[in-house]
């Protein structure tokens, strides 16, 4: 008697073996800084080169002159962010302020004057800020120098130091006041529901008049000084 033919094992599909993924290459400090604005603070952070921060979701940014700014540090919670990028300060500010900015000085009777103060709010975008650098304030009529503060180590909760300390930072955006944690910030941005409440939020009317009313004397300074046009 003949034995059945034997059956062939069925056919198994076997994947080509993966190629060995390339090296990543190691974090650099910019790499860090990014991680640390997106995952640590949850910020949109603009893909590529320059390192940029989309400002509208998180916060909105009062962009006035150095002299200006630092006047209002004192209206500031002790977290409130704060950067500079050469005689500019950057206040960082609640969502929103960009909006409320235009009536707000209208009702403190600053909008009918021409006053270097900016604000940025959705669909703007502000360089991200380093930390560890030393700022000058250059041709600011304050003439003294800000240093960010140490940051703490990665993993403790402050942010990595993305440059080295005692850098000159003069036209690159850095921290005069880096920001804590998410919540710490949150709380610390200045907003106009603070006017007359009772939260630990600074209040943003005393910060937009503080340097509304420096901006006005800086403009003063700057008209007085300019030599007088005779006919």
């Amino acid at each position: 008697m003949v034995g059945a033919a034997p059956q062939s094992p069925p056919s198994v599909t076997v994947p080509h073996p993966r190629r060995p993924g390339r090296p990543g290459r190691p974090l650099d400090a910019s790499d860090r800084l990014r991680g640390w604005y997106e995952n640590d603070l949850g910020w949109p952070v603009v893909p590529g080169r320059p390192l940029r921060l989309v400002v509208g979701p998180r916060f909105d940014v009062l962009d006035v002159p150095a002299a200006a700014g630092l006047a209002a540090l004192r209206h500031l919670a002790p977290g409130s962010p704060v950067a500079a990028q050469g005689g500019r300060v950057r206040l960082l500010t609640a969502p929103g302020t960009a909006q409320e900015l235009p009536g707000l000085l209208d009702w403190l009777e600053w909008g009918s004057l021409d006053l270097d103060l900016t604000a940025l709010g959705e669909g703007t975008l502000m360089d991200a800020p380093r930390v560890g650098a030393e700022w000058s304030l250059g041709e600011s009529p304050v003439t003294s120098s800000v240093t960010a503060p140490a940051a703490a180590p990665r993993g403790e909760g402050g942010p990595p130091v993305a440059v080295g300390r005692g850098g000159s930072a003069q036209g690159a955006a850095v921290w005069v006041r880096p920001p804590g944690s998410v919540r710490e910030t949150e709380a610390s941005l200045p907003t106009l529901s603070a006017l007359g409440g009772g939260g630990g939020a600074p209040d943003l009317v005393r910060v937009v008049d503080t340097v509304a009313t420096h901006c006005h004397r800086i403009r003063l300074r700057r008209v007085g000084a300019q030599p007088l046009a005779f006919s």
